[in-house]
């Protein structure tokens, strides 16, 4: 992973002073909360339903087991115990005197961490596929790309007031598990025909109030002029970008309203005067980001596989967690652990401190200390031994986080919802718990197969629901919450929005609603082997509408 130089460690120190002089003003009454604000937001503080939050950056997702080991001593030391692992690959703690805060920051940055840009009208988090540099499919590692994305944006003069958030994924595997399309750059990393490295460039997706699938504006860019491309992009949306209403504000709207034909024509005319400037990116750059990001030295361990068949056969609950939650690495000898956040009954993403304590554990000695955050709020051990995976099994046993769900119909994305968001309009904490619980018995699982439930609580789309095979969304009406149902969404290379599939339900009912439409996937699919969403996408919304409503007049 990346490492700070000594401008990198300066300039982190000297943010956590001012804020920290900032916080002083503040809570002495010098400096009004209106005045504040913008200052508290640039450091990653919200002020949420019930107290102050504080947004974690974690670039691209990766962390070392230091770095997470800081976390758990943050939980503790300022925090309720826990933290909160976000679909941008963040980490969240919702309860943190404002008086600490400063004191925290401060402990972030001696391990090389921040909360830069986790908030405001700036480039946010650059994420990535957080099976980085060990899937077997993919073409290249994005993480070097993420982190040059990431260093050009940081504090940028030009983009720090931009006319909304602004967000960017990257991707450098045949499978899209970063949902490059629902960003407002998605980057793919491909190679031409003499093979050598650039991207496919999306612009425009994104999902909140008017979800939107980003167009595809290059399929083919050369990796010199990937900051070139990328601020002729922003500059567009800068100087083009609605700031008279937010909620038509982001550079979706602004493809949308000025033409995808349109926007390439002037994104190719800014590009045309930046290609052959100083933001031309020298080989020997990319070479040397890249070599931070050189994979492990990873020593055959080819008794793993014998040993493997063994373990399974001896313990079932073991062979599951294998089956579901262990894929398959670039050396056979290795596979990618998936740490599911979502125990049958838990809050999807929380893990306590003694969880992220004993997370870094394994990860130093099972997995050549890399731990990742996945957008789907789950961690990631990405290199470890098959001859190991029974070790690192009973250490997640032991921490309650050995549930073999990973892509399940529990494993549920979740926003905090109306338990902590200011903006919310509903619960989606409980929410999640009830359908976990009640679709909890394992073999269940099995047989329903792949299901992504993604739950929001208003329509900021915190939860990604617009792109969950199955979807919720909390709205208020006549001051009671009320969800409605998508159907048919995915965030991988082949996106889909959800469709509405009718009037929404009320809290006691949404579980019912879930199972409804589960049972009606069961008796209509073809065999075992096609899943929810391909099923949906063949018989189409109408099964379902009767299934739920009894008539389509109903559903209306």
């Amino acid at each position: 992973m990346y490492r700070y130089d000594e401008f990198d460690h300066a300039f982190v120190t000297e943010r956590v002073e001012q804020f920290r002089d900032q916080v002083q003003r503040r809570l002495s009454g010098e400096l009004a909360e209106d005045a504040f604000k913008p200052l508290r937001l640039m450091n990653g503080v919200y002020l949420q339903l019930h107290a102050y939050m504080l947004r974690i950056a974690i670039p691209y997702g990766t962390l070392s087991a230091r770095q997470l080991r800081m976390l758990a001593h943050i939980a503790r030391t300022y925090d309720r115990g826990y933290g909160h692992f976000t679909t941008r690959q963040n980490l969240q703690f919702n309860w943190p005197k404002l008086s600490d805060i400063p004191d925290a920051l401060a402990d972030l940055a001696s391990v090389e961490m921040h909360a830069l840009q986790t908030s405001g009208n700036c480039i946010r988090n650059v994420t990535a596929d957080h099976f980085a540099g060990a899937a077997a499919d993919e073409i290249a590692d994005p993480r070097p790309y993420a982190e040059i994305l990431r260093q050009w944006s940081s504090v940028h003069p030009e983009f720090s007031f931009l006319p909304r958030k602004f967000k960017i994924a990257v991707t450098g595997a045949e499978r899209d598990r970063a949902a490059i399309q629902v960003h407002d750059i998605g980057l793919h990393v491909k190679t031409n025909d003499k093979g050598e490295i650039g991207f496919a460039v999306y612009v425009g997706g994104g999902q909140g109030r008017t979800p939107m699938i980003a167009k595809l504006i290059r399929d083919f860019l050369p990796e010199e002029d990937l900051l070139s491309y990328t601020t002729a992009i922003v500059r567009v949306y800068n100087l083009h970008g609605r700031r008279d209403n937010k909620y038509k504000a982001r550079i979706k709207i602004l493809v949308h309203e000025t033409g995808t034909e349109e926007l390439t024509r002037q994104v190719e005319a800014e590009f045309a005067a930046l290609k052959d400037t100083e933001l031309k990116l020298p080989e020997k750059d990319v070479q040397s980001i890249a070599a931070y990001f050189a994979p492990p030295a990873l020593p055959e361990r080819a008794e793993g596989w014998e040993n493997l068949a063994r373990w399974k056969k001896a313990d079932s609950g073991f062979s599951r967690w294998v089956q579901q939650n262990v894929q398959p690495h670039k050396n056979p000898d290795y596979g990618m652990v998936t740490i599911s956040l979502k125990p049958i009954g838990g809050i999807p993403g929380d893990a306590s401190d003694a969880q992220m304590d004993a997370i870094a554990d394994l990860a130093e000695e099972y997995a050549f200390d890399e731990i990742r955050v996945s957008h789907e709020q789950n961690l990631i051990l990405p290199h470890v031994a098959l001859a190991d995976l029974e070790a690192v099994y009973r250490g997640l046993v032991a921490i309650n986080l050995a549930e073999a769900n990973a892509g399940l119909i529990t494993d549920i994305i979740a926003c905090p919802g109306l338990d902590y968001c200011a903006l919310a309009n509903a619960r989606s904490i409980p929410l999640a718990q009830e359908i976990s619980r009640r679709f909890g018995d394992a073999e269940r699982q099995a047989e329903i197969g792949e299901l992504k439930i993604k739950i929001s609580g208003c329509i900021n789309a915190c939860g990604h629901h617009h792109v969950g095979h199955i979807g919720l969304l909390g709205v208020e009406k006549k001051g009671a919450e009320l969800y409605q149902i998508t159907l048919g969404g995915s965030g991988d290379e082949h996106t889909s929005i959800g469709e509405i599939i009718g009037r929404g339900f009320e809290p006691d009912r949404v579980t019912d609603a879930i199972e409804t439409i589960v049972d009606t996937y069961l008796g209509l699919r073809l065999d075992h082997s096609e899943n929810f969403l391909a099923a949906y996408r063949r018989v189409g919304p109408q099964p379902f509408k009767t299934a739920l409503y009894g008539s389509a007049a109903e559903a209306a």
